[in-house]
């Protein structure tokens, strides 16, 4: 048992840097008490104390603002950062070394009394606000991206940005040998933008070969280093 809690303990002060010594991670962390009280409840609601094990939940969620059902299947490691607003269902599995922030969901899309929460594999990293739905799977070392909604399974090493979610598959690993976390989230892929601007430039191209490389028309906007210029923008 102290040796589940150093490491818990650990886990904050490995993927935190405003976290800068142990009192203030026991005393401050709102995740970290959420993950402890989960413990609780999810080994009363195996042995059937179902009733005790989901009110206690619900005064963790009034305590911590973090709502996780006690029937979830939490892994070792595991870091929800800020939390407020996080919500975790029945049946979904959260991998070790998982890092959530807040206002995240792993919810259900069925009625039926199966699995139908999603499963999240070891190393993942979900940021604010997205949303991750249904019985799928999210590989491990993946990142997916604020506010993004996942409704699709996703392979190992894949970044997941966008409503719906769109899937990246990286090419090289994610981590480094000598880092503990994926937590670089301003590295995300901006798929749709990229894409229009590829399709822009193709059509301009066949624009000047059909009219002699003369271009037809006004001139296509395309974004310069991820910024859009242009002064018959409607702002």
């Amino acid at each position: 048992m102290f040796t589940t809690i150093h490491d818990d303990i650990q886990s904050v002060l490995d993927r935190d840097p405003a976290a800068r010594n142990i009192p203030e991670v026991l005393l401050c962390y709102p995740g970290l008490h959420a993950i402890w009280a989960h413990r609780l409840t999810h080994r009363l609601w195996k042995s059937g104390w179902k009733l005790v094990a989901r009110w206690m939940s619900q005064i963790m969620r009034s305590i911590t603002g973090i709502e996780i059902h006690p029937g979830a299947t939490i892994g070792h490691h595991v870091f929800i950062d800020h939390g407020m607003g996080v919500v975790i269902g029945e049946t979904a599995e959260v991998g070790d070394y998982a890092t959530i922030y807040h206002g995240v969901t792993l919810g259900g899309t069925s009625l039926h009394k199966a699995k139908r929460h999603p499963t999240i594999e070891d190393h993942v990293v979900i940021g604010a606000g997205a949303k991750v739905l249904g019985a799928i799977s999210i590989g491990a070392n993946s990142r997916i991206g604020a506010n993004a909604v996942v409704v699709k399974s996703a392979p190992p090493n894949s970044v997941i940005v966008g409503i719906p979610g769109q899937v990246v598959v990286r090419e090289q690993p994610s981590l480094a040998s000598n880092e503990k976390a994926d937590l670089e989230h301003g590295r995300l892929p901006d798929t749709i933008g990229e894409t229009l601007s590829a399709l822009i430039a193709h059509v301009e191209s066949l624009e000047k070969r059909v009219n002699g490389g003369e271009a037809y028309g006004p001139a296509l906007h395309v974004p310069d280093h991820g910024i859009w210029h242009g002064g018959d923008f409607s702002i």
